[in-house]
């Protein structure tokens, strides 16, 4: 019998979901930097940007659990189901959330400006647009075929 901490090392899917989140982080963090001219580590672990990190996590899963498991297994149904949720909410629910913390800045800032109230702004980068759910997704799957089929 194989440990399951052995078990989840040898697990490709896994190695494909994070090695796809992980890429797809540094990618926004290398776009953030010749943009900005400078370097911030919080642009590891923050929401939002190209590509999008949860929508290349979500299609790795989804498309390791098919292409190991096939794609007419439960297992898929259920990861692409996740994958959906997740990416929809991402440049959805997300990118609303963000819009309205840009208003809520701007309308912070006015009174802010009148000096009648000092609030800590919003962060309004949460959420993505389709073309980057659609490039963090194309990055998963090429991610999952790199993993998973060697």
């Amino acid at each position: 019998m194989v440990a399951p901490l052995q078990q989840l090392l040898q697990n490709s899917v896994v190695w494909a979901t994070f090695a796809s989140w992980g890429t797809a982080q540094t990618v926004k963090v290398l776009l953030q930097v010749m943009r900005k001219r400078r370097f911030d580590f919080r642009w590891f672990v923050s929401a939002g940007g190209m590509p999008s990190a949860h929508a290349a996590g979500a299609a790795a899963l989804a498309a390791g659990a098919g292409l190991l498991e096939g794609f007419d297994t439960v297992i898929f149904a259920t990861a692409l189901s996740f994958a959906i949720i997740i990416m929809f909410d991402a440049q959805g629910v997300r990118r609303a959330a963000g819009r309205q913390a840009a208003v809520l800045n701007k309308i912070a800032d006015d009174i802010y400006a009148k000096g009648t109230v000092r609030e800590n702004r919003l962060i309004e980068l949460i959420g993505h647009t389709p073309v980057e759910v659609f490039a963090g997704a194309a990055l998963g799957i090429g991610m999952a075929i790199l993993f998973c089929l060697r």
